[in-house]
């Protein structure tokens, strides 16, 4: 008897490559032939959850209440908890229980916003380079991407100018990042400005992903898209207590803003998932309420490592501006070869992973990402690897 033949969807096979997948492959790969590696690939943080984090957590779970279903739209102690943090940061005023969703992750959201609010054939608009949920959240809810080009030359920001009419008339939703992962650029207050104004005009909904609002540096203050006068009648914002807490794997993320997107994905979501643990609720409340002490510790040690690592790549040739916020560095190739080629070069003559720039889109192409998520002593192995294996600005 033959095997029953199972193919995936179309959605499934419709979508590219997953690099990090693909170099994970290669990081196994390269451990078992006894490689030392030196993993700057992923942004994962490296260290503990703050301290006060882990004690509630702890406590938490011993109230026999937390291990049962946690309410669909998360509890009413972490909602407030978001809601007072944003009013504290931003002193935006936001409703906890009609303008804050508590997520599985901010990737979880991301793509699932797309699935409550895109229809086959919809106009997505996403920057090219871009965190890869961005575009693959609409190209799984059969969305149309029209990409957003960016480069250098404009300080990888959006040029709003450069979108033809036709396009804007037709697009239904506009994912964009400041702070960017992964090119760490910066947006002025002046550009959320514009680009609440063209959302307006075009009655396009935007997605904001400010997962970087607290790793800010030499003084810069991230713009929430919500102190923009207007912006929640035209958008939502997505956070994460990944980076700044070291809570990556605790999966905790929220979405504040326009309250009937927020109903919308919740529809979705009680459909899909049951929320978030409990436990890990009430460790995220005591997260949001610590103290801004610890908020300068974790920019002062990333501010730290970026400033050793362009020390660093400078003495190798490279030219790197000092990013004003992210965990990354966004750095050239050498000339004459490809981002994924460089990535590839670099971990199988040194064992330090970086990620190729076109993974996050066609125009990545040229660069590499660095994930700042190593003490400086292995930062300095890093960079000792590269110097003996000869490998520079200009190979």
């Amino acid at each position: 008897m033959n095997p029953m033949k199972i193919t995936t969807a179309d959605r499934i096979k419709a979508l590219p490559p997953y690099v990090f997948a693909r170099l994970d492959e290669l990081k196994a790969r390269a451990r078992e032939q006894g490689l030392d590696l030196i993993d700057l690939g992923m942004g994962n943080p490296d260290g503990f959850a703050p301290q006060p984090v882990i004690d509630s957590a702890i406590e938490a779970f011993k109230n026999p209440l937390n291990h049962g279903y946690p309410p669909f739209e998360g509890t009413a102690n972490f909602r407030k908890a978001i809601t007072n943090w944003y009013h504290r940061r931003y002193n935006v005023h936001l409703d906890p229980d009609s303008e804050a969703l508590p997520l599985i992750g901010s990737k979880e959201g991301l793509s699932h916003l797309a699935m409550a609010y895109i229809n086959p054939g919809d106009v997505v608009l996403v920057p090219n380079p871009a965190y890869p949920a961005h575009f693959r959240g609409p190209l799984i809810a059969g969305g149309k991407i029209h990409s957003l080009n960016l480069c250098a030359a404009n300080d990888w920001l959006i040029d709003l100018g450069a979108i033809p009419d036709e396009v804007a008339a037709q697009a239904k939703m506009l994912y964009f990042n400041y702070p960017s992962n992964p090119t760490t650029a910066v947006a002025p207050r002046e550009f959320f400005e514009e680009i609440v104004a063209f959302a307006k005009k075009h009655e396009i909904l935007l997605v904001h992903d400010l997962c970087y609002a607290e790793l800010a540096f030499d003084g810069y203050q991230p713009t929430s898209l919500l102190e923009i006068p207007g912006a929640k009648d035209i958008g939502v914002e997505f956070h994460t207590l990944s980076k700044t807490y070291n809570m990556a794997g605790w999966r905790v993320g929220f979405v504040v803003g326009n309250n009937q997107v927020i109903q919308g994905l919740r529809t979705l979501k009680t459909n899909l998932d049951y929320g978030i643990f409990s436990v890990l609720q009430t460790a995220a409340e005591t997260a949001l309420q610590l103290p801004d002490s610890y908020l300068q510790d974790v920019q002062t040690r990333y501010r730290d490592r970026r400033d050793f690592m362009i020390k660093g790549l400078g003495e190798l040739g490279w030219d790197i501006p000092k990013s004003q916020a992210t965990m990354y560095l966004w750095i050239p190739c050498p000339v004459g070869i490809s981002s994924t080629d460089f990535a590839l070069k670099v971990l199988q003559e040194t064992g330090v992973v970086f990620t190729p720039g076109n993974a996050f889109g066609s125009c990545g192409e040229g660069y590499v990402r660095i994930s700042l998520i190593a003490e400086n002593d292995r930062l300095g192995e890093a960079l000792n690897r590269l110097k003996k294996a000869g490998i520079k600005y200009s190979l």
